[in-house]
């Protein structure tokens, strides 16, 4: 029965990582500098709503936030939103593109800049088709989408406690399963 055990904890894991939001590192070890290769990073990423960026950065850098327009242009006058200090943390609220870059003179024409895409996890729900009637008034066939009520899933900073109470139950599930077989 150790078996049972094993599953019920690989299908716990699995669960929590599919419904918890996760925190970027912008250039993982490397940090948000004039050397990152933004462009390969966020390639290699998929950001979700509910998702986190974390700059890590030196004193002569910052984070700012861009219009696509600006963003083209390394125009940092405009930022929608900038931040300095070191380290600073983006929440993903909403899909769509969303355009970075150094605002200090020159940094975001040597490369410090970053665009990604963020995708929503909702899901789309199933279509169903309503049969032709058999009238002489013949119409096409009429689509509907059902509505399903919303659900939510932890994100941010609640989603650290989730965790630990998804690690919890599986550690106690676990040797349930065992020793009930």
């Amino acid at each position: 029965m150790p078996m049972v055990a094993f599953f019920v904890i690989l299908i716990l894991s699995v669960v929590a990582s599919r419904t918890y939001a996760v925190q970027h590192i912008v250039g993982d070890g490397g940090g948000w500098t004039n050397s990152g290769d933004y462009t390969t990073w966020a390639s290699s990423k998929t950001f979700n709503v509910g998702d986190t960026l974390l700059f890590n950065y030196g004193g002569s850098h910052g984070v700012d936030v861009l219009s696509k327009a600006d963003y083209d242009n390394c125009g940092t006058s405009n930022a929608i939103n900038s931040y300095t200090g070191g380290t600073t943390t983006i929440k993903l609220t909403q899909a769509g593109p969303m355009y970075f870059a150094c605002p200090s003179f020159g940094h975001c024409s040597l490369g410090m800049k970053m665009a990604i895409n963020v995708v929503s996890k909702a899901t789309t729900s199933p279509t169903t088709t309503t049969p032709p009637t058999s009238d002489d008034n013949q119409s096409p066939p009429s689509s509907t989408t059902p509505s399903t009520p919303a659900t939510s899933s932890p994100t941010g900073e609640s989603s650290g406690t989730s965790m630990v109470v998804v690690a919890w139950l599986s550690l106690i599930l676990a040797p349930m399963a065992v020793f009930m077989c």
